[in-house]
């Protein structure tokens, strides 16, 4: 979502491995892509090319395993806790090269230095963070990148009508660890703080890169990307199903059925340092 909420309670990091599954097919179909500008750094900057072993973290529904694939690595290991979520990923992408882990990152079984790129997208806020990039630099080799990215949706430095519009619609409950902390940017945009995890935990770091685009919605749309939010994922039935339902008549009362969401893509990208 666009902003934090400072009355609100996080929701538990346990639950975010679980909160995505219901309908994997809406979550893969109105979740959008990642911008190519994306790719295009991953191939310049983090080793992404053909021949190497990757790890991906919290590969949920595929959007960014199905083009980690196409690059043709040696191996490729995504790690998906969601077992409906794993079921769903093995069909969209029949990969032999494809091993998919059905647990948590912080237990699944990988050996000390086997992978030349860490890649984790829209998903780094379900992890603990200084513990996860630890392993991180463990599980690559020398040389090796890690690439940490979100889709965000919102900006705070831009005008947001549509979240404006809604947010007095949302009960006050719980937010996602995205959401960021109180009286910070939303965890994807804290710039500081994700660039000072990465160098506590020895990694070079590039710049961050952003990119701000818009998403158009019509109705329908909002209804069903919504239904893929975690804060509202998180709330009873019936609950959810009145909340999206507002959401969407707003979105036709008042917006004339079509809504623009401005979307923030945060990229950061790390560097383990080669062995001397």
């Amino acid at each position: 979502m666009n902003s934090n909420v400072e009355s609100s309670e996080r929701i538990d990091r346990k639950f975010g491995r679980e909160a995505f599954g219901d309908d994997p097919k809406n979550y893969h179909t109105v979740r959008p892509a990642y911008p190519e500008d994306v790719w295009e750094v991953l191939r310049a900057r983090a080793n992404l090319r053909s021949g190497i072993d990757i790890l991906e973290i919290g590969a949920g529904t595929g959007l960014a395993t199905v083009v980690l694939a196409a690059h043709q690595p040696k191996r490729f290991v995504a790690i998906e806790p969601d077992s409906r979520l794993a079921s769903f990923l093995r069909s969209e992408i029949p990969d032999p090269r494809l091993e998919i882990l059905v647990e948590p990152f912080e237990s699944a079984d990988l050996k000390a230095e086997s992978f030349e790129l860490i890649v984790c997208a829209t998903a780094f806020h379900w992890l603990d963070e200084a513990s996860a990039l630890r392993r991180f630099q463990h599980l690559l080799r020398p040389g090796g990148a890690v690439a940490i990215w979100w889709n965000v949706f919102g900006d705070t430095g831009r005008p947001d009508p549509f979240h404006d519009a809604t947010t007095h619609l949302f009960p006050r409950g719980q937010e996602s660890p995205s959401s960021g902390d109180p009286g910070r940017p939303p965890f994807a945009l804290d710039f500081e703080r994700r660039l000072k995890e990465l160098s506590d935990a020895g990694f070079q770091t590039d710049p961050v890169r952003t990119w701000h685009w818009p998403l158009i919605l019509d109705p329908t749309g909002v209804w069903n990307l919504y239904n893929t939010f975690s804060n509202v994922t998180v709330l009873p039935s019936n609950d959810r199903a009145t909340l999206l339902d507002a959401l969407a008549e707003v979105a036709k009362a008042e917006f004339g059925g079509i809504v623009e969401r401005n979307m923030t893509t945060a990229l950061y990208v790390g560097f383990k340092n080669a062995a001397i």
